[in-house]
């Protein structure tokens, strides 16, 4: 059921199976099974192309329904194994997890050795859309999520800087104002990263067409760009500890009131105990802590 129900979120089967973290011919011989188990076509197979079924869709519906009910399950297991105990499937947004993860993950099984942690990085949306549908417990992304569905909570102020090249010619004011910032030198991430929007409202760019005509897939990808001198970018303070060590580049502040974006965790709401959405948000906040002070004190 989980293999069909992340073959229906993507309609593909080897992104299916990235998802389920299995082989594509091993996803693909559970679909097989699963129709013959019931005796329906579920899918609609094509050359690049896959469909569901009218009773695929059929299926999908109570399928969902029954997932939702196993995590609740789940939940009420891992409740019984202690604080944290068992399963704890994580989302973070890609601006965040190489960052907080290498942290993270070796701080919650330390303090929670019962612990069973299963990552998944991804945009927003697609997190967003995997919380809601029981495939993720808790996220981390930038704030504000809108959903009546969904809970939020407030994490840390990730400040934004100005990031160029080291040998760049061009001389920037410090602390920066958003009128000293060369849109058409600009360097963005593709589109569906928040950190996208974000640069775009900071730098006032948002209806202006005059921008390097390249989309990064990754914070890595953008900042080497920088570094050889292809253009500016924002970064986010929880980047430059570990993009400055790995990239030829010069970091300039903004000018008070500095821009920021807010990180927070989301959850469904009624999933998860106070205690656990505390233990997690107290963990996270420890590891920024720690990057924080050993980068800028």
């Amino acid at each position: 059921m989980r293999y069909f129900d992340a073959l229906a979120s993507t309609l593909h089967f080897g992104r299916a199976a990235e998802l389920a973290h299995v082989s594509q011919p091993a996803l693909s011989a559970q679909i097989l099974e699963m129709e013959a188990n019931l005796g329906v076509k579920l899918v609609e197979r094509g050359r690049g192309n896959t469909l569901l079924t009218r009773k695929g869709e059929e299926v999908l519906t109570h399928v969902r329904s029954i997932l939702a009910e196993l995590d609740r399950l789940e939940q009420t297991t891992r409740r019984s194994d202690g604080l944290l105990g068992g399963l704890m499937r994580l989302g973070i947004i890609p601006t965040v997890a190489p960052y907080l993860v290498p942290r993270l993950v070796p701080h919650l099984r330390t303090a929670y050795p019962a612990i069973q942690i299963e990552l998944r990085e991804a945009v927003t949306d697609r997190l967003i859309a995997d919380l809601s549908e029981g495939r993720l417990d808790l996220v981390i992304v930038a704030l504000p999520i809108e959903s009546e569905v969904i809970a939020t909570r407030p994490l840390f102020r990730d400040r934004f800087f100005m990031a160029m090249a080291e040998n760049d010619s061009e001389v920037l004011m410090s602390p920066l104002s958003e009128s000293d910032v060369d849109v058409d030198r600009l360097l963005l991430l593709e589109e569906g990263h928040c950190l996208r929007d974000q640069a775009l409202a900071v730098c006032g760019t948002a209806g202006k067409r005059s921008l390097v005509n390249f989309g990064a897939t990754s914070m890595a990808t953008l900042l080497q760009m920088v570094s050889h001198d292809m253009g500016m970018t924002l970064i986010p303070e929880i980047a430059v500890p570990t993009e400055t060590l790995r990239n030829p580049i010069r970091i300039v502040p903004f000018a008070d009131p500095q821009p920021a974006r807010e990180i927070g965790l989301a959850w469904r709401r009624g999933i998860l105990q106070a205690e656990e959405t505390d233990a997690i948000a107290e963990a996270v906040c420890a590891c920024v802590g720690e990057q924080a002070a050993a980068t800028f004190s």
